[in-house]
């Protein structure tokens, strides 16, 4: 048995004449299993071990995943998917699942020295079920799977993956600015915000300021990505002279993305609505004006943030207490010199300091023939906790301060 999505996603879908002919033609995979959980398609990168077998041993996923891109744009219409099959679905598949899983990990590294720090929790999404909340980390979320998504269909795009799919050249030819043309192999930006339109934003079937603010989000995600793009350029000339040039786009790392966004979720926007907004006709239009006059470009929320500080088990927060923080270190930037004053001290934390002993290999040689022998070094190394402050004994203070 097939558990469905809901009725009103359902009931668009099957109204489609193709519809019922790709069902009958899927459904013969998904016969003998039971698939739950069609709203988090983000469940594809909850570990490596999924997204190796998620075909294997859920084959009914394909379902989901091939209706979900019947909606696809006049670009990519439903005919080319008729032609290619399942096969196709499983091609896109494989990357929104690569793309879901960098987005969490970016999700991870942007926020490693926040007291909000991207916990697994946070990242269940789905329409209304998953996130009770709707504060700026949900924006965040939102906005970096959904580029992690464009991301990999772009990149993969362009690596040949998609027989459908190759260099964005419609400019090419055209005056780009003084002194220099499109042209080369444009990473196609616009295959990749088609496809991950289908994935991600099929899922939002209420009409309500939550499903318009995880839209919006999505679409922030998006636009970060083609906003982040850099030009590169060849020049042209005689004997080595840049008399032309011709440039095209290219995808930025993930990184400079994921940069991006943690910006905009500094800046994020909380939206008022008027008390009453609901699902009436007249309360829909109001929440879609007030988000069609907010840029896409931003992130957008709805409720404030919780106190990270504090352990709520309602929430599904853990607090501060226990988290490791960052003191000293060349390579470290100022926000991460100053995590143990945000995390710790900001918190009403002292700065626990811990010492270890790592052991390592070293000095290895090669040795004719064919061995490496290494000899194995000690380290000692200083970490450092946020941790619950003693009373002073005697009159002394606790070691631990509230600086970093």
């Amino acid at each position: 048995m097939v558990t469905a999505a809901p009725v009103t996603y359902w009931d668009s879908v099957l109204r489609r004449p193709s519809a019922a002919l790709l069902l009958s033609t899927m459904g013969r995979c998904c016969s003998k299993c039971c698939f739950t959980g069609v709203s988090a398609w983000w469940g594809l990168a909850d570990s490596e071990k999924d997204k190796r077998t998620m075909f294997r041993e859920k084959p009914c996923v394909c379902v989901f995943l091939f209706t979900c891109v019947l909606q696809l744009s006049h670009t990519w219409s439903v005919n080319n998917f008729l032609m290619t099959g399942p096969k196709a679905y499983l091609i896109y598949s494989s990357s929104v699942a690569a793309g879901a899983q960098s987005g969490i990990e970016e999700c991870k590294y942007q926020f490693a020295w926040d007291r909000w720090n991207c916990p697994e929790r946070a990242l269940q999404l789905s329409s209304h079920g998953g996130l009770r909340s709707a504060n700026r980390e949900t924006a965040f979320v939102h906005a970096i799977s959904s580029a992690g998504v464009m991301y990999t269909l772009t990149r993969n795009c362009s690596l040949g993956d998609f027989d459908n799919c190759g260099c964005d050249d419609s400019r090419n030819g055209q005056l780009g600015g003084q002194g220099w043309l499109w042209g080369g192999c444009s990473d196609n930006v616009g295959f990749g915000e088609a496809i991950s339109k289908q994935f991600v934003d099929a899922l939002e079937t209420g009409q309500d300021a939550r499903a318009a603010m995880n839209l919006h989000n999505n679409e922030a995600g998006r636009k970060a990505v083609k906003g982040t793009m850099k030009r590169t350029c060849k020049c042209h000339g005689v004997s080595g002279s840049c008399t032309t040039q011709t440039c095209w786009l290219q995808l930025p790392e993930f990184r400079e993305v994921g940069a991006h966004l943690k910006e905009k979720y500094h800046a994020a926007l909380k939206v008022d609505l008027l008390q009453g907004a609901g699902n009436s006709a007249a309360g829909r239009g109001a929440i879609a004006d007030t988000f069609r006059s907010i840029s896409t470009r931003e992130l957008v929320h709805l409720e404030d943030s919780p106190d990270y500080c504090l352990e709520n088990k309602t929430l599904g927060l853990l607090g501060t207490e226990g988290r490791e923080c960052l003191r000293r270190g060349r390579a470290l930037g100022r926000w991460e010199r100053r995590s143990c004053r945000r995390l710790c001290g900001d918190c009403g934390l002292a700065v626990e300091e811990r010492r270890a002993e790592t052991v390592s290999s070293c000095n290895c040689k090669f040795h004719w023939c064919c061995a490496v022998r290494c000899e194995q070094c000690r380290r000692r190394i200083t970490k450092y906790f946020c941790s619950r402050a003693e009373r002073p004994r005697g009159g002394a203070a606790h070691k631990a301060g509230r600086k970093p």
